[in-house]
């Protein structure tokens, strides 16, 4: 147990990757490469192991071993605390440790995985790859590959990567990963049925067996299906009182019911424990939603100071700053310079959405219809994306393609958004 949860930070996307998109496939969950930790910390106790391992290397700076696990553990925090500066403490460890032995495969690995917390994903492709050289038979290393991949739009390479790593270790990671590359490609079902094998899979463990059940709850959610969501999320809770995923994910399930109250008292207890920019803006938009303008202004300011650290500390945040400005109408055409910036960096589906709405929302709507066309190419059932999409067709004159697209988001999800739903509800009844 210990092991397995030193190395949770070696699981795919991490803090960051979250935004309105679906979660990535592996966010917060333990890899293969778990296994080859023969020191790991228990869960809770990371700043004593931080301190034991420190003081180890005090009397042995040379100490491989732990330097590996102390730049696994500076990750954890970042997942506990949201304190992107481990992330600059991370590297510096880890890149010490390959210095003195440069095949070591928790270190390269580590560091992939780290790349992939900061959106830097050409990066941990180069990582996961090296990783691959150094230890072919290692499951986990698959998952640094493929999430890389993905988020660079080469699908077919991804799930290859993830069948692969799936084929090798039947596991938490992999199941959670073939439910995402199903959700992508909108097999619903056969996404639910994975992520359900993943909770299975996470049994005795509690924050993937809590992260599993959010993400469950979550596809029910993005589905039209409140109620089953709202089961996997009391379960997530349960299992967790205090983890900011589940929280975060049950005040989405509120809100999707109407309750935006009980919604607004989840996402605050989410923040409070960790403040991700995505769910501070979720928090404002839930106040302004119940017409508290003056809290909903003080978490969009927040929003600013913390993305300042993240990219202080290396996080690449552009297309979700980017976003977060155009669906609240903030400096525009600096939104759309971050969304062309990001997309060269990250031109996944998520890429072509997001440019796509803000070139729409910057009046470039006959530039942004190929990039929303694209965002779709994989059949991805979203209801954002086809509310961009209709937002698009009204943009160009396309009433009945705006209806229709408009329609499609509703009836996957009614309540998809608190800031569009209501759009779109009057727009498909025109």
């Amino acid at each position: 147990m210990a092991a397995a949860s030193a190395a949770a930070i070696l699981a795919l996307g991490g803090l960051w990757h979250r935004s309105a998109a679906p979660a990535s496939a592996g966010d917060v969950l333990p890899t293969a490469v778990a296994t080859q930790l023969q020191k790991g910390f228990a869960a809770g106790d990371t700043e004593a192991e931080i301190a034991g391992l420190q003081a180890e290397l005090r009397a042995d700076p040379k100490n491989v071993k732990a330097l590996d696990t102390l730049g696994l553990a500076y990750q954890q925090r970042v997942r506990e605390t949201g304190d992107a500066t481990y992330y600059t403490k991370a590297e510096g460890i880890l890149r010490k440790s390959l210095a003195l032995e440069p095949r070591d495969l928790i270190a390269t690995a580590g560091l992939g995985q780290l790349a992939l917390s900061r959106h830097r994903f050409r990066l941990a492709l180069a990582l996961g790859r090296r990783a691959h050289a150094i230890s072919p038979t290692t499951a986990g290393v698959y998952g640094v590959i493929g999430d890389a991949e993905l988020e660079l739009g080469r699908y077919a390479k991804a799930f290859k990567a993830f069948d692969r790593m799936a084929a090798m270790k039947p596991d938490v990671s992999s199941y959670a990963r073939i439910s995402y590359a199903r959700e992508l490609l909108g097999h619903t079902r056969a996404a639910e049925r994975a992520m359900a094998l993943a909770a299975s899979a996470a049994v005795g463990e509690r924050e993937a067996s809590s992260w599993t059940h959010t993400q469950l709850g979550l596809l029910y959610l993005g589905h039209g299906r409140p109620r089953l969501a709202l089961d996997q999320l009391e379960r997530a809770v349960d299992l967790d009182p205090t983890y900011y995923f589940a929280l975060d994910g049950m005040a989405q399930v509120q809100a999707s019911l109407g309750h935006l109250r009980e919604a607004i008292a989840y996402e605050r207890r989410a923040v409070d424990r960790v403040p991700l920019p995505q769910q501070v803006g979720f928090l404002g938009d839930l106040y302004r939603a119940v017409g508290d303008h003056v809290d909903a202004q003080r978490q969009y300011a927040l929003i600013g100071a913390i993305e300042r650290v993240l990219a202080a500390n290396g996080v690449k945040n552009d297309l979700d700053i980017a976003l977060f400005d155009a669906d609240h109408g903030i400096r525009l055409p600096h939104a759309l310079e971050l969304a062309r910036t990001g997309y060269a960096d990250r031109p996944s589906v998520f890429g072509d959405d997001v440019l796509a709405w803000t070139l729409a929302r910057n009046g470039k709507c006959r530039e942004a219809l190929p990039y929303s066309e694209r965002s779709l190419r994989l059949g991805t059932q979203d209801a954002l994306k086809f509310f961009h999409r209709g937002w698009i067709a009204n943009c160009l004159g396309d009433k009945r393609g705006a209806v229709a697209w408009y329609s499609r988001a509703l009836a996957l999800n009614p309540r998809f958004s608190v800031l569009w739903s209501a759009v779109a509800a009057k727009g498909a009844h025109r």
